[in-house]
């Protein structure tokens, strides 16, 4: 019996940018008696079912995006006699449509530390329930994943978590009815080793894989304060000091290490925080502008965003502390107007962001926006092929719509070009250039444009574009690319490299201190 795990992509480039953590962290989580699990990762080449026998069991994390592909999968996985067990976010969601689609003997809903294991014996001892609940499990019981099973060369970053949950409640996303609202945050030392195992392989470019690094602003500890409540007040400073000991310890690594992950806005308010981030080597984030007028940012729940001058002034205060953005914008929100793109790559383009991203609004099951346009369209909603709408990950990709919600003034082909228009100039061969002036050597401004173009070729001319050619040549020059664009990210073989222990220290920031790491 042979256990397999199976991260679906219909798309393959042969290099892939981040690890898929859930894929090793279940191989972790995997009892030593069955072995090593065998890790496929579709994005870098196809699965090969033929290589299944009768009894074995593979496990496939899916997401809306990839989850026809991995029923697909799992159909021929249960044909070759396979036992198949689905789990990710779009199972956890839809556990009926993984076994009535996918084949699925098994689903696992929520965190699968836990439940995976319990599943695997029971399709081992061949009765297999048909729902796993995983539930959120504690920070103190992550577990790090088994890098020993990485392949060699094949990835540009890794992926460390930290922390667990939102607490904001932003209508486009899920992660805070999925995750929860309360930060589980992991504790430090296992952080510290888990990182130090992927130096060690060569690893220096690490994401700090959480729903939000910055999970207690000011104005949530000012608003605790205020309502006279210890209990609250004492919570979200412990987490906040957490979050500070965290990066005290990453200060700590060697200084070629490159740290990025996702944070919200609020954080420019908060130069302390920034400053302790560059400090950590923490040098760029992802963060979720959304929208560039405060209409918009009503739309999506997230008026704690500014909007205007404010916000292109907010922006810039990340660069001025060290911190490099990727911004992250939505189009076709309902305040949105033909003149939103002009302003929205006016802004970018002022703002000193990095990089950027414009992504068309798609209602995510488990949204808030997902629920009230599913509701829009009643009990018989319009069909493409005979697949409801309201099911539109369930149609192959070239049948899908770009735009999946009326707007109250423009056409979804109106949308969909403004966007292709946006991301077009931003990553224009001059703007990059001008952009690339973030490092000094030629060598180095040279591989930020090759890093720009292959950002933009993997996702925004394979995820906009409706001309099928124009998708596949986007993905052939990705994966020309990605080869040179992985070396310019690898490191060095670190295997001297020791983990530095973690020891309470009343005097030291937050409360923790760290001792006798020589780098």
């Amino acid at each position: 019996m042979s256990i397999y795990l199976i991260n679906p992509s219909h798309v393959s480039f042969g290099i892939g940018v981040i690890t898929p953590r859930w894929l090793y962290v279940l191989a972790s989580a995997t009892p030593a008696d069955y072995g090593d699990p065998r890790l496929v990762d579709e994005t870098l080449e196809p699965f090969d079912a033929s290589r299944l026998a009768a009894g074995d069991i593979v496990g496939i994390g899916i997401h809306t995006g990839n989850a026809l592909r991995g029923y697909e999968i799992g159909t021929a996985a249960r044909a070759a006699g396979a036992y198949v067990i689905f789990g990710g976010i779009h199972a956890s969601l839809f556990p009926d449509e993984a076994r009535a689609r996918g084949g699925a003997h098994a689903v696992v809903t929520g965190d699968g530390e836990q439940a995976w294991p319990a599943a695997l014996r029971d399709c081992a001892a061949g009765r297999p329930d048909a729902q796993y609940e995983g539930g959120r499990v504690s920070g103190e019981t992550f577990l790090p994943g088994r890098w020993d099973l990485v392949p060699q060369g094949r990835y540009m970053w890794a992926s460390v978590q930290t922390v667990r949950g939102c607490p904001k409640h932003c209508s486009f996303c899920s992660v805070w009815r999925t995750d929860g609202q309360r930060p589980r945050q992991r504790q430090i030392e296992r952080v510290v080793e888990e990182i130090v195992d992927l130096r060690r392989r060569g690893f220096r470019f690490i994401v700090l894989a959480d729903d939000n690094f910055y999970p207690v602003t000011l104005e949530d500890l000012r608003m605790a304060a205020r309502r006279q409540d210890p209990g609250r007040l004492e919570q979200l400073t412990a987490i906040r000091a957490d979050r500070f000991a965290l990066m005290a310890a990453l200060e700590r690594f060697p200084s070629d290490t490159v740290f990025l992950t996702q944070i919200t806005m609020e954080a420019a308010e908060d130069p302390e925080f920034l400053d302790a981030m560059r400090r950590a080597h923490i040098k760029g984030a992802l963060v979720g502008v959304e929208s560039v007028t405060a209409e918009g940012l009503k739309d999506v729940y997230k008026d704690f965003n500014q909007s205007g001058e404010a916000l292109v002034e907010r922006l810039q205060s990340f660069r001025r502390r060290g911190v490099h953005v990727l911004g992250s914008f939505i189009f076709g929100l309902p305040s949105d107007r033909p003149e939103t793109f002009e302003t929205c790559v006016s802004v970018a383009e002022r703002s000193d962001v990095t990089f950027a991203q414009f992504v068309m609004l798609q209602p995510l099951p488990g949204t808030l926006d997902f629920a009230e346009w599913e509701k829009s369209l009643g009990a018989d909603p319009p069909r493409v092929a005979g697949i409801p709408l309201t099911r539109y990950w369930l149609l192959p990709a070239a049948s899908r719509p770009r735009v999946y919600m009326d707007h109250p003034v423009m056409s979804a082909d109106q949308i969909r070009t403004g966007t292709q228009a946006v991301w077009d100039r931003f990553y224009s061969l001059p703007n990059i250039w001008r952009r690339s002036r973030v490092v000094t050597s030629l060598k180095a401004r040279l591989a930020f444009v090759l890093i720009s173009k292959i950002y933009r070729q993997m996702y925004a001319n394979t995820g906009i574009a409706t001309d099928s050619a124009r998708v596949n040549r986007s993905a052939q020059w990705a994966r020309l690319m990605a080869i040179p664009c992985r070396r310019l990210f690898a490191g060095r073989l670190m295997p001297e490299l020791d983990v530095p222990p973690v020891a309470l220290d009343e005097s030291s920031r937050g409360g923790l201190a760290l001792s006798g790491l020589d780098v």
